[in-house]
């Protein structure tokens, strides 16, 4: 664009809109490039036929796949009106313009009003947003899409094989059309920040979440943010504890998953663990905590009166007191071929932003207990067919009486007792499971499975240091002196707090500890409870 062009133009439209020039269409190109992954919209594209690299069609041929929506104008000469012609035909040219346009009164400023008019009348969706661009079936955008959501991080899913998912591939230097699996997701920051296949503390990061603790020392370090760990680091900043949050994944643990609670107390019309975690979230930074998210614990020790803790990337914190509230995770089906599809099609977990991918389709939901039951019915607002299946004769033992009249109320939900899976098959994806049941096996066709089965203690990296039962599960008050014995290397005198662990100061809350009771208001105050523990022992140490 000449300088006299972008002279009037910035004269006449400075006020409401930026002027970009570009003097050859090499920089025209990249300046469109930068202006697409900062999600800045663009209006009119303005180019001059003779340019130096390309002419102006080509132009804006490459513009228009950035910014399908902008408005094309050509300049050209009067012996060039066959490249208007032709660029009409070739970029659905919106008006062509000759030289020279002076007056621009007359001549520019009425044509540029129109193809704003038009264009400001467009329907086009807004940008400015996290964007993810990834495959249907890869397991890594799976593993980044869970995660924006359940830290409640708003983005836009595209596909790398539509138009749109496309463009910004190019927008952001993918040049190849369908890029390798290693180079996906994509995710474009609302600021225009490209991150390739980023591991989760690199998203974490791009996307504001507080990542590294503002003090090496805390009156408490809460590891786990599900409800027993939101709860102690609500009532611990609440009552003046420096307390920090450290969390692997998104706070909510597997309550966070959960579709609907209606059980939980004060809650008649039930609410989702998303919500309940979001709202236990922001009430703990209100009273001053920490939250870490994207930080894996691996240690803890004890240094005299510190424990500290050790973190994966080689970091570490210390505190007077500790709450393991690490939750569980659920167990992994061992049917063959099932590791496969973990993340591309098989899901542990409700896996909510798969839901809406369900529809019109029949999927499997494996387990008897609250979670798969809540799954089986939300799912059942966009599936065809949900296929509940408990290995057991019946859900009555393990399912509340609730939940099992609202499933026996939704016409798409099919219980299949007795039966297992024994197979499942497929090329990139699962695409069909084996089934045994009661009449022997059968094949059925699906692409999306949903596991709740059992529970399993994230446990292992505390090594010898908190005594543990066989299962896992951490062991705490009075199961450490069953038969009058003392924990191991138990230091003091009077004998462990209830839910303190055989390290003195180090406490266990919700699921986490042995015979637990596995419900989201018994953990929320379990976390309450250990805080009141902390105190005494602070208080006598």
């Amino acid at each position: 664009m000449s300088r006299s062009v972008a002279r009037d133009l910035r004269r006449r439209y400075s006020h409401s809109y930026r002027v970009v020039r570009a003097e050859t269409a090499a920089q025209g190109m990249e300046s469109l490039r930068e202006l697409r992954l900062r999600g800045d919209d663009v209006a009119i594209v303005l180019a001059d036929y003779r340019m130096p690299q390309m002419n102006g069609v080509e132009f804006l041929e490459q513009a228009m796949d950035l910014y399908p929506h902008a408005r094309r104008v050509l300049l050209t000469a009067y012996a060039d009106t066959d490249a208007a012609i032709q660029a009409i035909n070739v970029v659905d040219l919106d008006h062509y313009m000759l030289k020279p346009w002076d007056p621009p009164e007359e001549n520019l400023y009425p044509v540029l009003d129109a193809q704003l008019d038009a264009w400001q009348r467009t329907d086009r969706r807004e940008t400015g947003e996290l964007r993810v661009v990834g495959a249907r079936w890869s397991a890594r955008s799976y593993e980044v899409r869970d995660f924006l959501s359940r830290n409640q991080v708003p983005y836009r899913w595209l596909l790398a094989d539509a138009p749109e998912g496309a463009e910004l591939l190019a927008a952001a230097g993918e040049t190849d059309a369908t890029p390798p699996a290693d180079r996906l997701p994509v995710v474009v920051t609302a600021e225009g920040a490209t991150l390739t296949a980023p591991s989760v503390p690199e998203l974490a990061a791009a996307v504001g979440l507080s990542t590294t603790p503002a003090t090496d020392f805390y009156d408490l370090v809460v590891i786990g943010g599900g409800p027993g760990g939101l709860g102690a680091a609500v009532y611990g900043a609440s009552e003046g504890l420096r307390t920090v949050l450290v969390e692997q994944h998104a706070s909510g643990g597997q309550a966070g998953q959960s579709s609907r609670i209606e059980n939980y107390l004060g809650f008649p019309d039930g609410l989702s663990g998303a919500q309940l975690a979001d709202r236990a979230r922001r009430q703990a930074l209100k009273f001053g905590a920490e939250l870490l998210t994207a930080r894996q614990v691996t240690s803890l020790e004890v240094r005299g009166r510190a424990r500290v803790i050790g973190f994966a990337d080689g970091g570490s914190i210390a505190a007077h007191t500790v709450i393991l509230a690490t939750g569980v995770a659920y167990r992994r089906l061992t049917a063959p071929g099932l590791d496969g599809f973990i993340g591309s099609g098989c899901y542990y977990g409700a896996a909510l932003t798969e839901a809406p991918e369900c529809a019109g389709s029949d999927v499997y939901v494996v387990g008897a207990a609250n979670s798969a039951g809540q799954c089986a019915v939300h799912l059942s607002k966009y599936a065809r067919t949900v296929h509940l299946l408990v290995r057991g004769d019946s859900l009555e033992r393990s399912m509340s009486h609730y939940l099992i009249e609202q499933i026996s109320g939704l016409r798409n939900i099919e219980v299949h007792t007795g039966t297992e899976i024994t197979a499942a098959e497929g090329d990139d994806h699962l695409e069909r499971l084996v089934l045994k049941g009661p009449d022997g096996e059968r094949t059925v066709d699906t692409e999306r499975l949903f596991v709740f089965i059992g529970a399993e203690p994230f446990t292992d990296w505390l090594g010898d240091t908190v005594e543990r039962d066989a299962r896992g599960f951490v062991l705490t008050g009075p199961d450490l002196t069953s038969g009058g014995n003392r924990p191991r290397n138990w230091p003091l005198q009077r004998e462990p707090y209830h839910l303190e662990t055989n390290v003195p100061g180090v406490f266990a809350a919700g699921d986490v500890r042995a015979d637990s009771i596995k419900r989201v208001a018994s953990a929320v105050g379990e976390g309450a409870m250990a805080v009141a523990l902390v105190h005494r022992y602070l208080e006598k140490a």
